[in-house]
Parts: C-alpha cells; structure tokens; sequence
C-alpha cells in the first residue's frame, strides 16, 4: 500500500529500508468523520445512483436519440467499456481498456469533462498476474465520494485504488492480491467499492494468512482517507464463485445496515461501521451476483444459480423483512417466485411495482406486496445491465446494441423508443445526470440529451433515519485498527480502539488494555513496536475494554536476504495465499512443502511473501514434481509482478498478464525436464533505463550452476515493484518446494 505525503510514516523507518521506497505500511492514523456529505441533485457517483437503487429525480429526459446526430450531445469511441460510469462535480469517471491490442494494453481510469467528453486525466496501470482477459476490464465500477472529492476503483487484477478526484494523483493504493490473497480468475468478476461515512468497502474471494488462509468472499473496511484496514469479515468459507453484488445501505429498527449478496450464495445485512453481521438468508448453493434493494424494509433479491432449499429448482426472486436478526428460514421469506433467472441486472422499484429482469431480457412486473406476477415483458435476447427509471420512464440497455426507453402503465410497460446500435454490445447500465444520460458500449461512450434543455430534479428523499445515539450510549463492541498491518523489525505504529453501542453507532475512542501475542511491545497508548529482530512472523494484537475484545493482526517482514528451509515443518504464517494449498511433507529424509492436488479450485494459484515495493532482486527455489497419469504439475516463481514457469509441457515462459501472452508480454523456449527430479529455479528482476530485464535459470539440483541464464527478456512497459513469490499447477500432480530464497541482485 502507498500512503499520503501529507502524513508519511518515513519517520518511523529504520536506516536499513531506503532501497523500498513508498513502504507497503497501513498506518495507525485514521479519521473519524460524520457521515459524508450528501449527494447533489444531479449527481450520479455511485453505478446504481444516489439512492443505490437506479433511481434518478431529474426531468426533461430524452426520449429519442441517434448515435448519428438526434438528442447526441457527443460520443466518444475511445471511452468504449463495459463499465457504467459516474458522474459528480461535472465530470464523467469510468475505467476502460489502455492501449488495446498492442504491447502496452493495461488499464485506465478516466475522468472526462461531462459537457464536452473531452479529457481531463487518466490514471494508467498494468495488469499482472491475473487470469482475467482484456475483454473483461471495466467489471467493477468507480464509486465517488462527494465529501472529498476522491474516486476509488478496483481494477481487474485487484488493484484497489484511492485517486485525486480533480487531478487522478494517487491518494493510496492496495495490490489485493499480494497483500490480501484476492483472487482474478478468468471470469474477470471484481466486486464495486462502496462508501459509507469514514470507510470504503470492497470485497472478493480472498485467500489470505492464518485464520483467513481457507478461501471465502470477504469484506475489507479501509479508513478512505488514509487507506488503513478498520475490520476484516468472511462469510462462508469455500465459495463456490467470486461475485459482484453491490451492497446497498439503509437501516433497519433504527439500525445502519449494509446489504449485500454474496459469494456463499447467501444474502447478508452487517453493520457497516464495525463489520458485525445482522442477518443472513441463505438463497443458493452458488455465489449470488445480483445487487439486491430495500424498499420500506423489505429486502427484494434474485438469484440465477440453484435453489439452497430446493436444489433442482434454477433462480429464484424473492422478499424478505429486513427487520429480522439472526439466521432467516426459508418459511420466513414473504414470498418468493421460483424458476426466474435473476443472475446479474439489479432490481426496480417504480410507484410500487416491482421490476426484475431475466438473464434471457424479460422483465417481470412485480406486486411487491403480494409477489404476484402483473405481466413479463421480452425486450431483447441476452441481458447484463440493470434498469434505470427517471423523468417517469424506464431506461433499458440490452446486450445485442438494443436501447429502449419503456413507460410504466396499468397493464405494465409499454415501449416508447428504441434505438439499434449496431454491432455494439452493451453490458454497462445508463446513468442519469444533470439533464443528459451517459451510455457505455463496446464501441463509444454516448452522452445523450435534448437540444437546449435546462437540467431540472426534485430532492433526493431524506435516508431512513438511525435512532440518535444518545438513546443508546453502553459500550457493546469495541474495534482496534488497523485490524491487518505490516511492518519491518524495529518499526512503529498506533492504534486506535473504537467503541460502538449494540446498533453500531460510534460512541468514542475508547482507553484499553493491550496484550501482544508473537512479539514486539505496546504501551499504554497503544504504540506497537515491532521487535528489533524479528524473522517472518504473525503477531496478534488484543484490545480489551471490559469484557469486551478485538484482535488486530501484524505481518513483520524483515528487509533481505530472507531463507526458508521448512525445518519447521510448518508453512510460514505470513505468506499471503499458502497455509491452504500447501502442507509440510517429508520427501527424501528432508522437510519440504507439497503443492496438494485435493482442492479443485486451488490447485493452480499464487502466494506472496512479503512487501509489495520490494524490485531489481532474485528469487530461488527447488522444485520436484511427481506424476500421477503421466502428468507433470508447472511450478514456477514470481517476482516484480513477473512469473517463471516451468511448464509441464518442457517449457520455460516468462510472462506477467497470462491471458495477453500474444501481445502484451511473454516469452517462452523449449526446456527438457523430468519428474521426480530436483530442480533448482532461479529469476531476477533488474530495472533499468525504465524497463525491467527478466532473467531466469533451471538446473538439476546439487550439480554446477550454468553460467548464463536460460531465458531473458525485457518488458518496455514494465512492472517496477512487487512481491516476491511462487507459483504452481498441481490439478494433474502435486509437487515440492524446498530451500525458497530472496536476495537483492549480487
């Protein structure tokens, strides 16, 4: 993670550190704020809107356009993405594929001048050690935050990003994948940061460190001023699917609460300010991708996967009290209709009509009160988007270049226009703001709106009021943060103890008693030291007011050289992703790790060791693959965002984003190898003249080491930090790792 200049911690940094640069550090500095300021009439900073429910209050609408001329106030067909964008303070933001098809492609956040398309900044990144093709970028979307200012993304390879609304200067930034395990498949599905007061939420199937090393779709809270981790949750462990259901606020019995589906196939409500859970329903088997809403308290949701209740019924709509607490049966749904596939546009709510929309482009008119079906209305063939209501009509985007403008009437809805956009694919939904509607395709970002038309809207409605904390001020949960840090030996960092009621309100910073667990000391102001010569190693630390209790956790990584030879007989507790799909193993009379072939979806994956600003050094291992039907496993290493592997099919590749292995970067030669034979890897990173030369060596254990590199190449758009770590292929046979060691370049 990299930290503000304002409030740097370089003071704190030992004299042995200044070859890392910005330190992958989250500070202890946070801000307690009211809740943020709220939205303008005519913004739209969040995907679903201001009300996170698709509604817009404005008026004087277009009904008819033209991607030629007619109500088309400009287009841009370089800003073509499947990311719905937001707009706030006069400026459209919206992430979209960097230099496509050719060697430097990556990916951009822009920010684009609403009146006129014209382009005020981008913020260009790379894409590395992700599954995820250049088709899916712009899955998630930015989400803006109107007290600051500040835009926040996550990109397609789990880059979470805070970003200067007015300039796209980076604020802070976390690599998800290297410091919290989060998984880029090659689905691409990443999840939609939300704000909510002082915090920004994202969420994604995680495999991390300890108690958190079995997968599980979990939910990270950061300070959104400082990018420092506040609380840490998981649903349930082994998730079927990643997902990409939006949480949506409200409250509930006076109660703050955050709702979301997720990756378990369950639908949640937590407390958003501490992470505690309130309620859970639990709908499918399979992750759950569709946003859900709250109308007067009740939840509305669907699902396309199978039925937890009945496992051969497919999808499902359905309605629940969001009054609830605990575990919801299925007996306590108010209704639920069966065998509709709602698995990715988010529910409508219009003049108390319900509106879902099937995969397959039908959208079902709801009773909401009774569940009863009023009509099914088939608007196209194949359907991603979600439905957008202003000025008293329906804006629909379907997948096959399909826009319809749609009237609610008493028998259900009517269509009024509809425009063909030929040979353009739309995923992303319309967005409403200041007079106009933005609309993203597969070839051009559209601005829409009628000629000499003032910008017109009613207020947005007050919010469901909390009860006033002073109803409730006893202390019933506490909070340190940060709850997940990282440090070197030696290095310092506060913390603070938060106290909440039971409705989890903010009630005070709160004096506790501190205990730490693993080594290091903390005063009574909560000052934790790390020790002075600590190895790699997991340190917890407990609060406790009362009978009251949290834990943070801290990895402290040591500067290098670093060696593990498995001695121990233990997976080191602060590798990110490992403990999981890893086991010590007995092989030959010397310990060793074994990569298990029994987890399905984890036999192929990644792990990091350490700081993310580490560059220009080597990584090391032996390696030994055993067989199993004549199949080998790929084993490799990782540095600088760059991978090594020795491939099963007798070859070495050196690549970073596997997908564009044709265009982007990759380089791969014959190399002969054989089963159950130790082989030594060895990879560098050297960063030079602005590019990154990587070099990488195979040779039997235990015999001479070749004087030249076996492979090399350069990256011309380079990745120029990153983690060390390993990579492995067990699906068709496990194999061994021994003798993993970092150093700087000799």
């Amino acid at each position: 993670m990299m930290l503000r200049k304002d409030k740097t911690v370089s003071s704190w940094l030992p004299a042995v550190w200044p070859k890392l640069g910005p330190m992958v550090l989250l500070a202890g500095w946070l801000v307690i704020q009211p809740h943020a300021d709220r939205v303008i009439a005519g913004d739209w900073p969040h995907w679903r809107g201001p009300e996170f429910n698709g509604i817009s209050r404005e008026k004087n609408l277009p009904d008819k356009w033209s991607p030629t001329g007619e109500n088309l106030v400009w287009s841009k067909p370089e800003y073509a993405s499947r990311c719905t964008p937001i707009v706030m303070n006069g400026k459209v933001y919206l992430v979209c594929r960097a230099f496509p098809e050719s060697t430097k492609e990556g990916e951009r956040t822009v920010c684009l001048n609403a009146d006129t398309g014209d382009l005020i900044w981008e913020s260009v990144h790379n894409i590395f050690l992700s599954d995820a093709p250049a088709e899916r970028i712009g899955w998630s979307s930015v989400v803006g935050d109107p007290s600051t200012g500040n835009v926040y993304v996550l990109g397609l390879g789990c880059q979470f990003q805070c970003l200067n609304g007015q300039t796209g200067a980076i604020i802070w930034e976390h690599s998800m994948s290297e410091e919290y395990g989060m998984l880029s498949t090659y689905g691409g599905r990443t999840n939609f940061p939300v704000l909510f007061e002082d915090l920004v939420i994202i969420s994604g199937v995680m495999t991390q460190y300890g108690d958190n090393a079995v997968p599980a779709h979990r939910f990270v809270a950061f300070d959104k001023r400082t990018g420092a981790a506040v609380w840490f949750i998981s649903t349930k462990p082994r998730p079927e699917d990643t997902t990409f259901s939006t949480p949506v606020f409200t409250t509930f019995n006076g109660q703050a609460a955050m709702v979301f589906g997720a990756g378990d196939g369950a639908v949640y409500a937590i407390q958003p300010r501490t992470g505690k859970i309130i309620w859970k329903y639990e709908a499918s088997g399979r992750g759950i991708n569709t946003p859900p809403i709250v109308v007067d308290n009740i939840v509305y949701c669907g699902h396309g996967e199978l039925n937890k209740s009945d496992t051969n019924v497919l999808g499902a709509i359905f309605a629940l009290d969001g009054r609830a607490t605990g575990d919801i049966p299925e007996d306590k749904l108010l209704w639920k209709i069966p065998k509709k596939t709602i698995g990715r546009s988010a529910p409508l709510m219009v003049d108390g009509r319900l509106y879902m929309v099937e995969d397959g482009a039908a959208v079902i008119v709801i009773d909401p009160k009774s569940g009863q079906v009023i009509t099914e209305k088939k608007i196209g063939r194949i359907m991603h988007s979600s439905l957008v209501c202003g000025d008293g009509k329906i804006y629909a985007a379907e997948y096959n270049g399909n826009y319809l403008v749609l009237k609610p009437s008493e028998k259900g809805l009517e269509e009024v226009a509809r425009v063909r956009l030929r040979e353009e694919e739309l995923i992303a939904s319309p967005v409403i703001s200041g007079g106009r509607i933005f609309l993203a395709t597969s070839k051009s970002l559209y601005c829409i709106g009628n000629k000499g038309a003032t910008a017109q809207s009613d207020p947005i409605p007050e919010p469901p009021k909390e009860s006033p904390v002073t109803e409730d001020s006893a202390v019933a949960h506490i909070q340190i943060a940060p709850v997940e840090a990282m440090l070197a030996p030696g290095q310092r960092t506060p913390y603070q103890v938060r106290a909440y009621n039971k409705n989890g309100r903010y009630l005070k910073l709160a004096d506790a008693q501190f205990t730490v667990d693993g080594g290091g000391s903390i005063d009574a102001t909560g000052n934790y030291t790390a020790a002075a010569d600590a190895a790699h190693t997991v340190v917890s630390i407990t609060a406790k007011v009362g009978e009251l209790s949290s834990v943070a956790r801290v990895r402290v990584i040591p500067p290098l050289p670093w060696k593990f030879t498995f001695d121990d007989k233990k997976v080191p507790g602060t590798w990110i992703g490992a403990a999981y799909r890893h086991q010590p193993k007995e092989i030959e009379g010397q310990s060793a790790l074994v990569k298990i072939s029994t987890i399905p979806r984890g036999a192929r994956s990644q792990l990091w060791m350490g700081w993310t600003t580490l560059h220009d050094y080597t990584v090391q291992a032996d390696v030994n693959s055993a067989t199993q039907n004549n199949q080998r496993a790929d084993m490799g290493l990782i540095n600088q965002r760059y991978t090594l592997d020795m491939m099963a099919k007798d070859q070495l590749q050196i690549r970073s984003w596997t997908p564009r292995l044709e265009l982007r970067f990759a380089k791969t030669i014959p190399f002969q190898w054989q089963a159950g034979q130790w082989y030594t890897l060895k990879f560098q990173s050297e960063t030079k003249d602005g590019q990154v030369t990587l070099r990488g060596k195979a040779w039997k254990r235990g015999e001479k080491e070749p004087d030249t590199w076996t492979i090399e190449a350069t990256d011309a758009t380079p990745n120029l930090h990153g983690s060390p770590g390993l990579f492995g292929n067990a699906q068709y046979a496990e194999f061994y790792l021994d003798n993993v060691e970092v150093y700087p370049n000799k």
